[in-house]
C-alpha cells in the first residue's frame, strides 16, 4: 500500500497529459513511443506520470491484496484503511458508506473508473459501495488529500477511486465461504463468475463481464450475550434495572388519577425473555432478547465492459454497470403508541383486566377505572424491514489524439433507487387501540387465538412505504498536451469541461400515517441541481528535482451560483533516496439535494436514539445523564425520565454551503536499502459546517437550546428539532504514517513488513459560529458532522495496520494486525464518571497456495485471538460494546477458491 520510490528510476518527462472524463482518473492504455516506461494517471491528478512520482499522497491497493487478506466485501477494505472511520462491521442501513478522516460521507468522494455514480436516494449525498462490483476491481486508490479542483469542489475528505480491470480473457469462478465459530449468524457466502473475449493487442477489442453475489446471515444480539451480560453492563454503570416502565410485554399502566407504573406481573418476574424486572415496580423490555448485532445483507453486482481500440492513441470503452443490494434493518416490537393524541386504554369490561376472566392477577387499589397502557407487542417479534437498493450506471468514454492534443469524451448516466418496505412485525396504530377496546387483545401476555388472528388482520407486512430516486448525468470533455520545455522537463497543460446534472425524489407512502409506532408521515421531497465547471491544471517541471502542480476548478450551481477553488502542490526530490511533497487546496460543498429540497414535516418523524430526561418535566437531575431526574407531579416517570424523545428531522431550506481549507506537507525516504518510509501532515478547516445537533447538546445544555423543545399544550415535548442546520466549524488535524521493509530472501522464502496507520493531532467542533471548539480526539465529545449513523463519532488517536507477509514458492501467508488506540469512555445513564477503554488489537490470518494449474485457494482465521469488541458505558450503544468500531463477530474462518479457465 506505500509507494516505493526507485533507485534506478529514469526521470520521464510529462510528455502527455491525459484526459479524464470529470477531471476523474483511470489507469491509461496508451504509451508514448519514445518512453519505455508506462505512465498512468494516479488519482489526484489529470496529468499521466510514472505512478513512483506521486506529488499526493495515495494509497493503492490490489485486487491480489484484497483477496490475498481473505476479504469478502468491499466494507471489509473501508475498515483496514486507517484513515477511514466508517462503521465495523458495516450495519448502516444505507449500506457500506465511505468517511475518510471522520469528516462525514458527504465529504468523501467515491469514483468508479475516475467517474461518479449515482448517490445513494435517500440522502444523496454519498455513494453505497455495496453495489459496485467487487470482482471487477484490479485495484483501489485512495487519495487522502483533498482535491476539489480535479474531482469535484465537494471531494473535501479525499477521493476514493476504485478501478476495473481494463480486458479480461477467459472465465474465472470464485466461491468464499465465511464462518464464524461460535453460534449464531453472520456467515457469509460469496460467489463471482467473470468471463471476457478479446485480446486489444492482437484483436483491437475486447468485451468481458462480471456478476458477483454475496449474503450475509444476520446475527441475534442474544447470540453475543456475553457482550452485555446483566453483571458486564452494572460494572459500567449501566444496570438494566435502572430503567423503569416504558413499553413491555407485560404491559406497564397508569391511571387517571395516579401516574406512577405498575405492571400486574412484576412480581411474578415480568414475562422473560421479553421482558425483565426493572426499576419501580416495573417491566422492561429486555434488549439482549430483541437486538440485532449484525443486519442480513444480500448484494448482487454485474459488470460489463467492451473496448474498442481503433490505433494506439484511439479507443473506446463502454461499460455498464447494476448493482441489488437488500438490507433488514430490526427494531422492537410494534408498541401501543397515542393515535392522534389518543393514548392505548384498557377498558374494565375486557376479561384482560387485572382480576377480570383472563387470568391476570388482580392489582390492588383499581376500581375499575380505565388502564393507560405501554404496551411492546411480543407476539409480532422484532419488526423487521427490508431495505431494498438498486444502482444503475452507463458510461461511455473515447480517448483519441488530434495533433498535439490528447481528448477524452465522456457521458455517466447513472440511476439510484430505494424502497423500503414493512417486511413482518408491523401492524396499524389505530388497529391496536380498537383490539385493547374491545377486549380482542391481551396487554399483558402472548394472545390467544382470537388476538393472533385479529393482529393479522390489522398487518401492514409486505407494504411498500418509502420510494426514493436520485441520478446524475455527467458529460464532460478534457483535452491536454504539452507545452514548452523546461530545466526538468516539458511542461504539460489539462483543461476541460464539465457538465452534470443531479436529481433526488422521496417519497414517504400514506401507509406511514397508520403504522403510528414510528413516528412518520407521508411526505414528498425533490430537487434538482445542474453544475457548470472549467478547470485547468498546468504541470511544471521546474528543475530535475522539483515539479510545481497548479490547478483550478470554477463551478456554478443553478442553486448556489459560482464558486472558484484552487489546488496547488510540489514535489521536490533532492536525492533519490529523498523526496518531500505537499499541496493546499480550497473547497466548496454544496448542501445535499436531501439537505435542501427533502422532506420537511410539522411534527415529529421519530424518537431520539438514546434515552433522555426531559429537562422541564422531569427536573432536578445532571444534565445530559439520563435517569437523575424527578417527574413532576401529574406526569408519567416512564414517559418523561429515561426516554426516547419524539423528534424532528429532515431537510432545511435556509441551509448554505460549507466551505474548507486545506494543506498538507509530507516526505518519502529510504534510510536503509529496501526500507521506505512516508510521513505526511494533513490539515483541514472547515466552517458553516452542515449537519444536526448531536443529541446530547439539547441536554447538556437545556436554557441554551430551549427554544428547539416544541410542547404539546399539556407541556409533553411534541418534538425536539433536529433538522439539518450550519453549524460552526471544524479543524482537523493529523499525520498519516507507512514503513514499508523487504528482507533479504532466504531458504525459508522471502519476507515484507509493512505499517500503514494514522496519528491524529487536532479534531475539534464548533457547534456554533463564534462558540468555543471542543477537542473529540479519543473521547465521546460532541462532534457532528451530518454522518447517517445515531453513533457518535469515533476519532481515535491512532489507528494502523500491520502486516507481515512470507512467500515461498506457491504459498504466501499474511499476519495482519488492526489496532485502534484506547478511548475515553463517557456514561450518559447514572452518573457522569469517566473510564478508559482499551485499545482494540485484532489479528487476521491468512494462507493462500498455487501450486494447481487453474486453481487458487486462500484460507484464514479473522480474529485469530477472538478479542471480544471493547466494552463501552455510553448509553448510544445499546448492547454495551463499542459497535461502531469492532465486530461482534468474534473468531471466523474463511476459505476462498478461484478456478481460471
Amino acid at each position: 500500500m506505500t509507494s516505493r520510490i526507485t533507485r534506478t528510476q529514469p526521470r520521464v518527462l510529462c510528455t502527455a497529459i491525459a484526459l479524464a472524463l470529470g477531471a476523474l482518473t483511470q489507469q491509461a492504455l496508451a504509451q508514448q513511443a519514445e518512453e519505455t516506461m508506462q505512465r498512468v494517471e494516479v488519482t489526484g491528478s489529470s496529468i499521466k506520470r510514472l505512478a513512483s512520482e506521486a506529488a499526493l499522497p495515495v494509497t493503492t491497493m490490489k485486487a491480489e491484496e484484497l483477496v490475498a487478506r481473505g476479504m469478502t466485501t468491499l466494507a471489509d477494505f473501508m475498515m483496514a484503511l486507517p484513515q477511514s472511520a466508517s462503521l465495523a462491521p458495516s450495519n448502516a442501513g444505507s449500506g457500506t458508506n465511505v468517511n475518510l478522516r471522520g469528516l462525514g460521507v458527504n465529504r468523501t468522494l467515491v469514483l468508479l473508473n475516475g467517474r461518479r455514480l449515482a448517490n445513494e436516494a435517500i440522502a444523496d449525498g454519498y455513494a453505497n459501495l455495496d453495489v459496485i462490483p467487487m470482482s471487477a476491481i484490479a485495484r483501489v486508490e485512495v487519495l487522502r488529500d483533498g482535491a476539489s479542483s480535479i474531482y469535484g469542489s465537494d471531494a473535501i475528505g479525499g477521493v476514493i477511486n476504485f478501478i476495473t480491470k481494463n480486458s479480461v480473457e477467459g472465465g474465472q469462478v470464485t466461491a468464499q465461504w465465511v464462518q464464524p465459530e461460535r453460534k449464531g449468524g453472520a456467515d457469509e457466502q460469496r460467489l463471482g463468475l467473470t468471463f471476457g473475449k478479446g485480446n486489444l493487442a492482437s484483436d483491437g477489442w475486447n468485451l468481458y463481464g462480471t456478476i458477483d453475489a454475496h449474503k450475509r446471515s444476520p446475527l441475534l444480539a442474544r447470540d453475543r450475550a456475553e457482550y452485555s451480560t446483566t453483571e458486564i453492563l452494572t460494572n459500567l454503570g449501566r444496570a438494566p434495572a435502572l430503567g423503569s416502565g416504558g413499553y413491555a410485554m407485560p404491559a406497564n399502566f397508569t391511571t387517571a388519577t395516579n401516574k406512577t407504573a405498575q405492571n400486574p406481573l412484576y412480581t411474578n418476574g415480568c414475562a422473560q425473555p421479553y421482558s425483565i424486572q426493572g426499576a419501580k415496580s416495573t417491566c422492561i423490555l429486555n434488549t439482549t432478547e430483541y437486538g440485532m448485532a449484525l443486519y442480513q445483507n444480500d448484494q448482487t453486482t454485474f459488470y460489463g465492459r467492451g473496448t474498442k481500440k481503433f490505433s494506439e492513441d484511439h479507443q473506446l470503452v463502454v461499460d455498464l454497470s447494476y448493482g441489488i443490494e437488500h438490507i433488514y434493518q430490526t427494531r422492537n416490537p410494534t408498541q401501543s403508541v397515542a393515535v392522534a393524541g389518543v393514548t392505548a386504554q384498557l377498558p374494565a369490561t375486557s376479561k384482560w383486566y387485572p382480576g377480570n376472566s383472563g387470568g391476570v392477577p388482580a392489582v390492588a387499589g383499581l376500581k375499575g377505572e380505565p388502564l393507560i397502557l405501554t404496551w411492546s407487542v411480543a407476539d409480532l417479534g422484532l419488526g423487521t424491514q427490508k431495505d431494498e437498493q438498486q444502482n444503475m450506471r452507463f458510461a461511455i468514454s473515447d480517448e483519441n489524439r488530434y495533433g498535439e492534443w490528447d481528448t477524452k469524451l465522456g457521458l455517466v448516466i447513472g440511476k439510484s433507487k430505494r424502497f423500503n418496505y414493512y417486511d413482518s412485525g408491523f401492524v396499524k396504530g389505530q388497529g391496536l387501540l380498537d383490539g385493547l377496546k374491545n377486549g380482542k387483545l391481551n396487554p399483558f401476555g402472548l394472545q390467544d387465538a382470537d388476538g393472533l388472528a385479529y393482529l393479522k388482520s390489522i398487518s401492514v407486512d409486505g407494504q411498500k412505504n418509502r420510494d426514493s430516486e436520485s441520478t446524475f448525468t455527467g458529460l464532460d470533455a478534457t483535452a491536454s498536451r504539452t507545452l514548452m520545455d523546461l530545466a526538468g522537463g516539458k511542461m504539460g497543460l489539462a483543461v476541460g469541461l464539465d457538465l452534470h446534472r443531479d436529481t433526488t425524489r422521496d417519497d414517504k407512502l400514506a401507509i406511514q400515517n397508520e403504522v403510528t409506532y414510528l413516528n412518520g408521515s407521508a411526505a414528498h421531497g425533490e430537487g434538482a441541481r445542474n453544475v457548470a465547471a472549467l478547470y485547468a491544471e498546468l504541470d511544471m517541471p521546474v528543475t530535475k528535482t522539483l515539479t510545481l502542480n497548479l490547478a483550478a476548478r470554477d463551478d456554478h450551481f443553478s442553486d448556489f451560483g459560482n464558486t472558484f477553488n484552487p489546488k496547488a502542490s510540489f514535489r521536490w526530490e533532492p536525492m533519490k533516496t529523498l523526496m518531500f511533497r505537499g499541496s493546499a487546496n480550497t473547497g466548496f460543498r454544496a448542501p445535499t439535494l436531501f439537505d435542501r429540497y427533502g422532506y420537511r414535516l410539522p411534527g415529529a418523524t421519530g424518537n431520539t436514539s438514546a434515552k433522555w430526561d426531559d429537562p422541564v418535566l422531569c427536573p432536578g437531575g445532571t444534565p445530559g445523564v439520563a435517569g437523575t431526574g424527578k417527574a413532576l407531579p401529574g406526569y408519567v416517570a416512564s414517559a418523561v425520565c429515561n426516554a426516547a424523545l419524539p423528534k424532528q428531522t429532515g431537510s432545511n431550506p435556509d441551509v448554505v454551503p460549507e466551505k474548507s481549507r486545506g494543506w498538507s506537507l509530507g516526505t518519502v525516504f529510504e534510510p536503509v536499502n529496501n526500507l521506505t518510509v512516508s510521513l505526511d501532515y494533513w490539515n483541514i478547516r472547515m466552517t458553516d459546517m452542515l449537519a444536526n445537533l448531536p443529541e446530547q447538546v439539547y441536554f447538556l445544555y437545556p436554557e441554551k437550546y430551549k427554544s428547539y423543545f416544541v410542547r404539546n399544550a399539556d407541556g409533553t415535548i411534541a418534538y425536539i428539532k433536529n433538522v439539518i442546520m450550519n453549524l460552526g466549524g471544524q479543524k482537523a488535524a493529523g499525520v498519516d504514517f507507512s514503513a514499508a521493509y523487504q528482507f533479504p530472501k532466504t531458504s525459508f522464502g522471502s519476507f515484507k513488513f509493512s505499517v500503514d496507520g494514522t496519528w491524529l493531532d487536532q479534531f475539534d467542533n464548533q457547534l456554533e459560529k463564534d462558540s468555543a471548539f471542543v477537542s473529540n480526539i479519543g473521547r465521546f465529545g460532541l462532534a457532528s458532522n451530518g454522518t447517517t449513523s445515531s453513533l457518535p463519532i469515533i476519532t481515535f488517536r491512532t489507528k494502523a495496520t500491520s502486516r507481515l507477509n512470507w512467500a515461498y514458492g506457491a504459498w504466501n501467508a499474511q499476519l495482519t494486525q488492526n489496532y485502534n488506540s484506547s478511548y475515553t469512555d463517557q456514561n450518559l445513564v447514572a452518573q457522569q464518571y469517566w473510564r478508559d477503554i482499551k485499545s482494540y488489537k485484532v489479528y487476521n490470518l491468512t494462507l493462500s497456495y498455487r501450486g494447481i494449474k487453474g486453481l487458487d485457494l486462500v484460507g484464514g482465521v479473522t480474529n485469530l485471538f477472538d478479542a471480544a469488541p471493547p466494552q463501552t458505558n455510553h448509553s448510544g450503544y445499546t448492547y454495551g460494546y463499542l459497535s461502531s468500531a469492532a465486530s461482534p463477530i468474534g473468531r471466523s474462518f474463511n476459505l476462498r477458491a478461484t478456478y481460471s479457465f
